[in-house]
């Protein structure tokens, strides 16, 4: 997104950092016997080990197929987050099928390979949803405890309001009393204040009726333009699951962290009148080596994330057994959700050519001010590295007589809480398909569809756990959602006609000049790729629901001794970047479990 910076310092990507003891050979742990196996260390499942942890009468194990977080120096500079992927030794590095609705273009589908997992590789946006998005999770699954109501303790247990990296003054900003101040990720506000700022709040007065400030988005009603809060510490750092859960806690005797080492299979260990339980996981680190096995006593947590955890259910025999049956696998459960109802959102980079030199190309452009600002990072955690890029942020909503209703039926969104899009402005050129120009500088309004109706797949390609999954997001699909893209297109360009951009803004870039709507669709369909939220493929569903994949407990429907724990649960897309939801998520759950073995 920002390729001529990553080339200027991919090269002091590395650094020292804080070590802890980890383990990275399975044969050199002190014990095959725990209490609880944690499948995965990303966002949600190093929440989960760090709270049952807290216990020390459980003993816990949690496996990470990445590497360690240690010593990445880009993983630890906000700014850096667009470095990280794709293509990274961090990431899984997938790719999707061919989109039919970009085009038949193949897009990455990059993943967090790495503890921490996406909450050390993504932008750092800190959006927790509307209450409508939380309501909806309740009503689904007939478990008020998902509602807003009851899912607020648990996002302010998750989080820790601290100051900018500027430490100024952010009366007007942000509402504090809606946030937590004791939990373990650090949020803060965009510590860089710039041209571009100013203007878009300015936006907000003169455009007050389509684009009305909003001082706090979290406060479950997220519709306006605001201020933007990051997972971002005051001292200028990242904080992701890694370093603000499960690096203080790998100090207990009763916590074990196996890195670089892939879980390939869940083992049913006996079955009572019928119903099988899952007691054990298969380990391996490479396609021929070794397996072994780890047995869990109490329960099997997978956090895998929505990508691996439906390749490892399947693989396990858990899926439909048609599919299942096609490569060779026994079906254990067939729970046929299983991969089903991958939702996303699209995204898709708007540019305006600027009337300014001090777009984030300046700095793309000139190694030695890329190195005084990492140098200034270094010295005081302050500057432009400290602040992730985008420090305002907007989420919008159809007239509610909007004819594509009429079309297409039913509302996707939540309720009246809830956007239909979102709108990003960020000082340079963002993209996930176009490198930045050569020569010029520019603005970018980023549209992403954040209640889409499409529904995509991750699906096996073979037996092997070591192949990559099929991944079908879907990606403007469904005609409401590439129509919500063209109604988003159509916004920012209203935007940016604000009086604020009367001296700044000197012309549209490619095809964004187009003027009607159908030219508009097939510009969202070549440039539109993803901004890596996906959900949805182990659905959560009440206990009378024979569909969906687990009930409102997290525990998976048909057997015991299998919790899933990630964003793969949700049963529809939050209308947010969802780490925020994810962390809320996961110490609901850890509570659960708690609650369940006390």
């Amino acid at each position: 997104m920002l390729h001529h910076l990553e080339v200027l310092l991919l090269g002091l990507a590395f650094q020292s950092s804080v070590t802890a003891t980890l383990y990275t050979d399975p044969t050199q742990l002190p014990t095959r016997e725990y209490d609880f196996v944690v499948v995965g260390a990303g966002t949600a499942g190093s929440v989960i080990a760090a709270r049952l942890s807290e216990n020390p009468a459980f003993s816990v194990l949690v496996i990470e197929a990445g590497s360690s977080n240690q010593n990445i120096l880009a993983a630890e500079v906000p700014f850096l987050g667009s470095t990280l992927s794709p293509n990274t030794a961090i990431t899984w590095n997938y790719t999707t099928t061919p989109q039919i609705g970009l085009n038949n273009r193949t897009i990455p589908y990059p993943r967090g390979y790495v503890l921490g997992g996406s909450s050390t590789i993504n932008f750092e946006i800190w959006t927790r949803g509307s209450i409508d998005d939380y309501n909806r999770f309740a009503k689904v699954s007939s478990d008020p405890g998902w509602s807003w109501a009851e899912m607020i303790h648990y996002m302010k247990k998750s989080e820790h309001l601290v100051p900018p990296t500027d430490n100024r003054t952010v009366f007007g900003e942000v509402d504090p009393s809606i946030h937590g101040m004791k939990g373990p990720v650090q949020v803060s506000l965009g510590g860089y204040i710039g041209d571009v700022d100013q203007r878009v709040i300015n936006t907000t007065r003169e455009f007050v009726s389509e684009f009305p400030y909003n001082i706090d988005m979290n406060s479950g009603y997220p519709l306006g333009i605001g201020w933007t809060q990051n997972s971002v510490s005051s001292k200028g750092f990242r904080s992701s699951s890694a370093t603000a859960y499960l690096a203080p806690a790998m100090e207990r005797d009763n916590l074990d962290v196996l890195i670089q080492t892939r879980v390939t299979k869940l083992v049913v260990v006996s079955r009572a009148n019928g119903v099988p339980t899952f007691g054990q996981v298969e380990v391996a680190q490479t396609p021929t080596g070794p397996r072994l096995l780890f047995n869990a006593s109490k329960e099997v947590i997978l956090s895998s994330g929505s990508i691996n955890t439906p390749q490892l259910l399947q693989l396990s025999g858990v899926g439909d057994s048609a599919l299942l049956a096609s490569l060779n696998i026994s079906t254990i459960l067939n729970l046929a959700d299983v991969g089903k109802n991958l939702s996303d959102h699209p995204f898709l980079g708007n540019h305006w050519l600027v009337n300014s030199t001090s777009t984030f190309e300046a700095v793309g452009r000139n190694a030695s001010l890329a190195a005084d600002l990492l140098a200034q990072w270094n010295a005081t955690g302050t500057g432009l590295l400290s602040d992730p890029g985008a420090n305002q942020i907007g989420w919008m909503r159809l007239a509610p007589n909007a004819s594509i209703f009429q079309q297409y039926g039913p509302d996707p969104s939540a309720g009246p809480t809830s956007p239909h899009y979102e709108l990003l402005p960020v000082n340079g050129f963002v993209s996930f398909v176009e490198n930045t120009p050569a020569t010029g500088f520019f603005l970018s309004v980023v549209t992403n569809v954040v209640s889409p109706l499409s529904r995509g797949s991750v699906t096996l390609a073979s037996s092997d756990p070591f192949d990559n999954p099929i991944i079908n997001p879907a990606l403007l699909e469904s005609p409401f959602d590439l129509w919500v893209m063209v109604e988003a297109i159509k916004a920012a360009k209203r935007f940016v006609e604000a009086p604020a951009w009367n001296d700044y803004v000197i012309q549209a870039v490619g095809s964004l000049n187009s003027t009607t709507d159908e030219d508009l669709a097939e510009y969202a369909r070549n440039s539109t790729s993803t901004v890596f939220h996906p959900v949805g493929t182990a659905r959560m569903t009440s206990y009378s629901n024979q569909d969906g994949v687990v009930n409102p407990d997290l525990l998976v429907k048909g057997c015991s001794g299998l919790r899933i724990v990630d964003a793969s649960v949700l049963p529809y897309i939050p209308s947010a970047h969802p780490q925020a939801c994810v962390y809320a998520l996961a110490e609901r759950a850890a509570d659960l479990i708690k609650a369940a073995w006390s």
